[in-house]
Formats: C-alpha cells, sequence, structure tokens
C-alpha cells in the first residue's frame, strides 16, 4: 500500500508513465522518516528539509502542503496498514512531466512508501563494520549535493564496489580529496576531546540526525564540537568513527585498513539521541 497524491493504492499498481522526471531525470526529492506507533519522529525538521531543497529547485509548493498536511498523509497510509508498529516511511516528491505553452510546469506530484522498522528507538550495534576511501569518483561540494535527492548514482557504484570488496561502507570524498560523507550517512570523528564533522559547504548531505547530534554535542560539557573539512589522513589518527543516519541513528565504525576504533563516545550519544527523538514526537492520531 502507498499515499500517491492522497489517494491509497497497491503497492503492485502502475502509477508512474515511463516520462515520469524522477524516473527519467532524478529530478525528484526524498525524505526517509521514522514513525512509531503512529508517531512521527522529528516531523518539523523534515519538514523545512523538503521546503527549503524544493525551493532550492525551483518545485512549486502548493497552498495546502503544510507541515499538518504532510503529517496527515504520512498517518493516512500508516493508519490504513497497522498504527502498532515502527515503520521507516519515505515521502518522494517529483516534479510533474507537464507542459504549458512550450514551457515545463514547476507542478509537483508525491507519494509515500513505508518499510518495516527492526527497532522503535536508536540502538548501537555491536558488529563490525569496516569502511573504506572511494575513489573512482567525487560528490561535487556544491548545494545541490546537500539536497537529498533520488539521484545517487555516485552511491550506487559505490555500494557495489564495497560489496565486491567486502566492506560494510565506504567514505566519499569531494573533489577537493576531502572526506565529507560515508554513503549511508554523515560522518562524525571523534579526537581526544574534540568531536568533528564536515561542514556542508564540503558537500555533504544536510541529514536531520546530523543536525541533532550537532545540537546534542555542542551543548556537552567535555567535548568540543568543531565542524571543519576532515582529510583522510587524519582517519586512521582517530580514537573514533560514526555515523548517522535517520533509520540507524548512530553506526560506529569499527575499522579502516589497519586502524581499530573504539564506540565509546557513540553509545554515549545514542541515549541522548533517544532523549532528543522523544521530546520531537508528534500527536498519537
Amino acid at each position: 500500500m502507498v499515499n500517491f497524491n492522497g489517494e491509497l493504492v497497491d503497492d503492485k499498481e502502475l502509477i508512474f508513465t515511463a516520462n515520469n522526471r524522477g524516473l527519467q531525470y532524478g529530478d525528484a526529492l526524498f525524505e526517509n522518516i521514522r514513525v512509531v506507533n503512529g508517531e512521527i519522529f522529528f516531523l518539523e525538521d523534515h519538514y523545512l528539509r523538503l521546503m527549503s531543497s524544493m525551493r532550492i529547485l525551483r518545485m512549486e509548493i502548493p497552498m495546502n502542503f503544510t507541515m499538518e498536511f504532510m503529517e496527515a498523509e504520512i498517518l493516512k497510509l500508516i493508519s490504513k496498514i497497522s498504527i502498532d508498529k515502527g515503520y521507516q516511511v519515505k515521502f518522494i516528491v517529483y516534479r510533474n512531466n507537464e507542459i504549458e505553452n512550450g514551457v515545463l510546469t514547476n507542478t509537483i506530484s508525491y507519494v509515500i512508501t513505508t518499510h518495516d522498522l527492526y527497532h522503535t528507538f536508536f540502538t548501537i550495534s555491536d558488529s563490525s563494520y569496516e569502511v573504506e576511501l572511494y575513489k573512482d569518483f567525487y560528490k561535487n561540494s556544491t548545494m545541490l549535493s546537500n539536497l537529498n535527492t533520488t539521484n545517487k548514482i555516485l552511491n550506487t557504484v559505490a555500494e557495489v564496489y564495497a560489496k565486491e570488496n567486502d566492506y560494510n561502507d565506504c567514505l566519499l570524498l569531494n573533489e577537493r580529496k576531502q572526506v565529507i560523507e560515508t554513503l549511508q550517512g554523515n560522518l562524525f570523528l571523534v579526537k581526544d576531546n574534540v568531536i568533528k564533522t564536515p561542514p556542508l559547504a564540503d558537500g555533504c548531505l544536510n541529514g536531520v540526525l546530523r543536525k541533532k547530534l550537532m545540537d546534542i554535542v555542542s551543548k556537552l560539557e567535555d567535548y568540543q564540537l568543531v565542524e571543519e573539512s576532515i582529510s583522510p589522513f587524519e582517519l586512521q589518527k582517530a580514537d573514533e568513527l560514526f555515523l548517522t543516519n535517520i533509520i540507524d541513528g548512530i553506526v560506529p565504525i569499527s575499522k579502516y585498513r589497519k586502524k581499530n576504533f573504539k564506540d565509546t563516545v557513540a553509545k554515549s550519544l545514542v541515549g541522548k539521541l533517544n532523549a532528543a527523538a522523544r521530546l520531537s514526537l508528534s500527536k498519537t492520531v
């Protein structure tokens, strides 16, 4: 079951044509959102990021496209399936392939899909998580790289590379050879009492969990938050590396080349992240 422009339809039903611009050009944005027992985590942050991204891509934002509308459309779908569960909700917005007077319109459509969550709150896994630098292609350090678009060909090719070489993930570089993120999320580096993450100007994704964790770390007395470029040479000197994304929360990186990392700071932050998530919960339907 999916929500297509407000209508609930079977997920096997044909809803896109071959001319869909998300398919043809990657002309689409999406938000991955956690929904647990009918409550949406970080709804305001997801909504504001989506609206900002749509403006940057010059998509037309309908007058009724409010945060309350976004919430209602997500919960309309969840309520039809089963509200007493945890879901990964993907809210996709794409530009319609409509021509008026020979000019492409900027009107949009949306589709909402769901997948079950393994954990309703963020947890830390003790599993091995080995990464390697991906150097075949680079991500450009522009504002477009900050957006969560469906144009993920670099990530897709790098995921194939990781699988072929038995890595769990890869670290992506920008054109200046700075480490900006992993395939699965934003990157944080811990060295002594400093927790560093790349700035948006380096081309990393403007992740919701990145922002939340930066807010949390900035309030800690024992650590200093630094938003600064990361060189590949810093990686093996770090005490810890971890990534963040809205579905997994915090994922400690256990190994990069010959360096094995601790996960002390990552484990200390997950409880604070869960507290922030609970505070963000929307009202239950």
